[in-house]
């Protein structure tokens, strides 16, 4: 009996607890959807009735690369980790052609719900392409197509006919990619309309519905043959009057040739015969000064051969006066 007691016993408390942990489980998010248009991938979902005011959510993906190689596990997707919107960008985070699985869950405080994947595995390439946005100009007898609203992997497929001339090997077909906006096409027949028309492409199995047709009308220089025909016949007028100049001054006779070269006459001034004189310049006086020389007699000039303190004394006053200046002994 006691062993039935405590069996039993350990079994309500096993269901106690599941009913519990269950009543404090938030409920997952339900209505997971992924909208994709060109190449954008959005994933989006509703909110439970729950008495939380403030819940969170999170996602998370697993593609080919986590599935296999690393056994099945989970990657965070970086921007809608613990956030209150209910849509998460994941353009950037399915970088290949493969299946993903993708689940989220909401949070308040310290309950979590269960995590709610989407319905299935989601590849890109069942991206919706809408039709490119194009403009068509034109640039003297050149066409110039841009592309507007187009991602990087998108490439574009460009037909270029004249009208009237729609047929298989009359139209000209351009495969281009966004990287190569606008496309440039040249050489074309002046006075004729060109139409044009684009439609996006990922592969052969998606496709965007084709652009309402363009023509326009080229009104440029004109067609190619006519620029050489133009230099041609600059060329064949200047031979004409290098030809002309040289015949003309070779078989010129002189009379004529004095008539219509004429040389300017000189300056009446350069014929006049003017008187030449000359003009003698005399060199200035040199500037002298006047030199004051004093005689010494015998008695000063014994003096000046014995050394003494009297006499550098004199010396010494002689020098302070000057030497211009005349004295006597």
């Amino acid at each position: 009996m006691r062993l039935r007691r405590s069996f039993f016993d350990s079994q309500l408390i096993l269901v106690l607890n599941i009913v519990t942990n269950y009543a404090w489980l938030l409920p997952s998010p339900w209505g997971i959807s992924m909208e994709s248009v060109n190449m954008r991938h959005l994933l989006k979902w509703r909110r439970q009735q729950s008495p939380c005011s403030s819940v969170i959510y999170s996602v998370q993906f697993q593609g080919e690369f986590e599935l296999r190689i690393l056994n099945g596990s989970w990657e965070d997707v970086v921007g809608c980790q613990r956030v209150t919107r209910t849509e998460c960008d994941l353009t950037f985070d399915l970088g290949s052609d493969s299946d993903y699985n993708i689940r989220v869950r909401a949070e308040c405080g310290r309950r979590v719900s269960p995590w709610a994947e989407l319905g299935r595995p989601f590849n890109r390439r069942e991206t919706i392409l809408t039709v490119p946005a194009i403009t068509v100009t034109t640039m003297g007898d050149a066409l110039q197509v841009t592309f507007k609203g187009l991602p990087l992997t998108v490439g574009v497929t460009v037909t270029i006919w004249k009208r009237g001339e729609f047929v298989r090997g009359k139209s000209s077909l351009r495969v281009i990619t966004v990287q190569q906006n606008p496309l440039h096409i040249d050489a074309l027949q002046e006075g004729a309309v060109y139409c044009v028309k684009a439609q996006a492409h990922l592969d052969t199995h998606s496709k965007s519905s084709s652009t309402d047709t363009q023509c326009v009308s080229i009104t440029g220089p004109g067609p190619t043959w006519l620029k050489p025909t133009t230099v041609t016949v600059i060329v064949v007028i200047l031979a004409g009057l290098v030809f002309c100049l040289s015949w003309s001054v070779t078989h010129c006779r002189p009379e004529a040739c004095y008539a219509y070269f004429r040389k300017e006459p000189q300056p009446t001034a350069l014929l006049l015969d003017w008187p030449l004189t000359r003009v003698k310049i005399y060199p200035q006086d040199e500037l002298r000064e006047p030199i004051h020389a004093v005689l010494l007699s015998e008695p000063q000039r014994e003096l000046r051969t014995e050394p003494s303190s009297q006499l550098d004394k004199w010396t010494q006053s002689i020098c302070s006066e000057g030497t211009d200046r005349p004295y006597q002994v």
